[in-house]
């Protein structure tokens, strides 16, 4: 089998990585995916960071040099014996052996922290949503899932913030893809949100441009320094954002046997919702993993290019 394709999303907390890549791995099938969370590699547990006064944002509350070298063994095709953080209670639990599957999804905090750990990735995205929206989000999931308070989770975003500023929010500039999610017209309906992706020229990404129609809320725009800014606004009409899709899956139909989920869906508690914006996204990030997956299979290098020749349905199963 050749060596795993590898995804990076990095993002502060509660920025929306789960949910990115939730929808991902549907598609892609749990069985041929292995994920690893880089919050793992904390080196301190709740208790004896509140005791340090550090931040888990800090490098040096993390195993970096562990991390780095757990990323380059499954880059290699190695398995590691990765470290377990438990975020519902702030503890540690016993180590899990993880194989690499076809494809690794790699998120967290510090994900290219160092030049090392950048390497190792076919595709690197950072979530950037504002940090007033990203700050609801955080409340909204630790209140609900981790046991916190509102004034408690708003004190420790405090808390972190000189952390966040110096250490996550400047990995952006590491980033292939950048994605904002953004209020629609002052709505923070989850399921209607905006979004703008900054597309670097350090992937070759599919083109768009015959897609283009403001009046229907896709914009494209270029942004100098081989940046394009795609705009998708969240009250894209589903017909609309289904043509996108279906225009990305043309240009990969090598992997037309892996559309049988549909992307753009996620949960809020139990309830589903589905967003056209988050669908956009997800079918563009499959592009470049299952594209960088077929240049492998046929010898090439799998890494920062795209593939404009069609594979064996065999390449991807």
């Amino acid at each position: 089998m050749p060596r795993p394709i590898i995804l990076g999303v990095v993002g502060d907390s509660a920025a929306g990585k789960t949910t990115l890549t939730r929808g991902l791995v549907r598609v892609l099938g749990e069985e041929h995916v292995t994920h690893v969370c880089t919050d793992d590699y904390h080196r301190y547990d709740r208790k004896q960071r509140a005791g340090r006064s550090i931040t888990p944002l800090h490098p040096d509350c993390n195993y970096v040099d562990v991390m780095a070298q757990h990323l380059g063994l499954l880059h290699a095709g190695e398995p590691i014996l990765k470290p377990v953080y438990r975020h519902g209670d702030g503890t540690f639990g016993p180590p899990v052996y993880i194989q690499p599957s076809r494809f690794t999804v790699v998120e967290g905090l510090l994900g290219y922290h160092t030049e090392a750990m950048r390497e190792v990735y076919h595709v690197r995205v950072f979530l950037a949503p504002p940090e007033n929206l990203r700050r609801a989000w955080k409340v909204q999931r630790d209140c609900s899932r981790r046991g916190y308070t509102t004034d408690e989770v708003l004190a420790e975003l405090d808390r972190r913030e000189a952390d966040s500023a110096e250490f996550i929010r400047t990995q952006e500039r590491y980033a292939d893809i950048v994605v904002r999610f953004l209020p629609h017209e002052g709505s923070r309906d989850p399921e209607h949100l905006d979004a703008e992706l900054v597309l670097r020229s350090s992937l070759q990404h599919p083109d768009l441009s015959g897609l283009v129609n403001g009046d229907a809320g896709i914009v494209l725009s270029e942004e100098g320094d081989g940046e394009v800014l795609l705009r998708v606004s969240g009250a894209l009409e589903p017909a609309t954002a289904a043509g996108i899709e279906e225009a990305v899956w043309e240009r990969m139909q090598f992997a037309n046997h892996l559309r049988t989920e549909r992307l753009g869906e996620f949960t809020i508690g139990t309830d589903l919702h589905r967003s056209e914006s988050l669908a956009v996204i997800q079918v563009l990030i499959l592009y470049h993993l299952l594209t960088a997956r077929a240049s492998l299979a046929l010898d090439g290098d799998g890494t920062r290019s795209a593939v404009s020749v069609p594979a064996p349905e065999a390449i991807v199963t």
